[in-house]
């Protein structure tokens, strides 16, 4: 059995989350079910905070874009010593630590055009997929090196370009810890709310698996939580417990442009951002804050109800779990719920051992030791990449390093 170390930082930006997992392989090359062992959770220090959040809204140039990425990797490491005193563990029992990075940009791939590249056009007009916007790209923050520099251990990141290269969405990635936890159960639908929420449809074969964002999870609730009752988020959904949510203005957002694009498809930030929640209540100026929250609580829940019961054959299946920040909205839940059909159930990760707030965590841990074995890591029939591969860069550890004179 193996040690390994998972962080998260998500779309919300309200902190990182960092683990400490077990896990081995097994005979067919692919990761056993991680076991869950301990965890924490850190705000993000004041300056580096508003950094991020600069970069978020463009405001950073090159200079300063490049310090971040450094001071981003040089937290994630402070995070993992601190993972390590509470544990009373040291650099020596760890195999890998997995972060994906702080997200600061997504441009998302062209689905339809995308589908429609040719073996002749991948092979002699690749440069032209990724400058006419065809396939994904993105930044995404926190570098390995640094990371591994400082804790002594070696550090996979930056999960998504390997899947982008191959005209994959590059998210989401639950999927493969997903496929890792019930590959071997009945087919398992599980849905993961974070900023955004993606769901995902698990089978023993992979290639008939989905997964795909479906819209806002979080993002828009926090706004109205930090901007209208200064609070960081909607805890259990009190506030929108008090309100009642709007008809019309639930109409009005299932307009959202994202919500029109081809499946599968991939979310970021900027389709329900900061602005478009904002414009949103302004365009709906007399209804009160509580019965917004109410409304934006209602609609991450219909987007999601929406793709489940779209695009996912429900069948075979009567359980979803769920995981992220959002799991803990309880109002969320009993709105996800009572738009589902009636077999369904909605219970929490808490139910396979893994608390809903460290599962995006587990998920990096369990990549990035899928990638120092070499394991394919990515889902194609999730993803729409054209093949499998191994997802991750990965930064060895200074101990490792050979050929030195005595």
């Amino acid at each position: 059995m193996a040690l390994i170390i998972g962080l998260n930082s998500g779309s919300s930006c309200d902190g990182v989350d960092c683990i400490l997992a077990e896990i081995s392989m097994m005979e067919d090359g692919q990761p056993c079910p991680p076991k869950f062992i301990d965890g924490i959770s850190v705000d993000w220090p004041k300056r580096l905070h508003k950094m991020i959040w600069d970069a978020f809204d463009d405001k950073l140039g090159l200079a300063d874009l490049s310090k971040l990425n450094y001071a981003i990797g040089a937290y994630f490491g402070m995070v993992v010593k601190q993972l390590l005193d509470k544990t009373g563990h040291t650099a020596d029992d760890i195999e890998v630590i997995g972060v994906d990075g702080q997200q600061v940009y997504l441009h998302q791939t062209n689905r339809v055009k995308a589908n429609e590249v040719t073996e002749e056009q991948f092979e002699k007009s690749y440069v032209d997929l990724f400058l006419d916007d065809i396939y994904a790209y993105g930044f995404c923050f926190g570098d390995g090196a640094v990371v591994a520099d400082y804790t002594d251990i070696n550090c996979v990141t930056q999960f998504r370009p390997a899947d982008h290269a191959l005209g994959g969405q590059g998210a989401p990635l639950m999927q493969y810890v997903d496929y890792v936890l019930f590959r071997n159960t009945n087919p398992t639908l599980t849905l993961n709310i974070g900023g955004i929420s993606n769901v995902h449809k698990v089978y023993k074969d992979r290639r008939q698996m989905r997964a795909f964002d479906c819209g806002p999870g979080n993002i828009m609730m926090d706004y109205i939580a930090k901007q209208y009752f200064h609070v960081p988020y909607d805890k259990g959904g009190e506030i929108a417990a008090r309100g009642q949510a709007d008809e019309e203005m639930l109409k009005e957002l299932l307009k959202a442009p994202f919500l029109h694009r081809p499946y599968p498809r991939s979310a970021w930030r900027d389709d329900f951002d900061t602005a478009y929640s904002e414009k949103m209540r302004q365009q709906y100026a007399h209804l009160s804050d509580e019965d917004v929250m109410a409304t934006y609580n209602a609609f991450s829940a219909e987007c999601i109800c929406k793709c489940v019961k779209d695009f996912t054959d429900l069948s075979d299946t009567n359980v979803m779990y769920a995981s992220g920040g959002g799991a803990y909205n309880k109002v969320l839940l009993e709105n996800i719920q009572k738009r589902l059909p009636a077999h369904m159930k909605v219970v929490t990760s808490d139910e396979i051992g893994i608390p809903p707030q460290y599962k995006e965590a587990v998920k990096f841990a369990t990549l990035a030791y899928a990638a120092m074995h070499q394991s394919a890591n990515n889902i194609p029939g999730a993803c729409c990449a054209r093949k499998y591969a191994i997802l991750g860069h990965i930064a060895y550890a200074p101990k490792y390093a050979k050929g030195l004179e005595d």
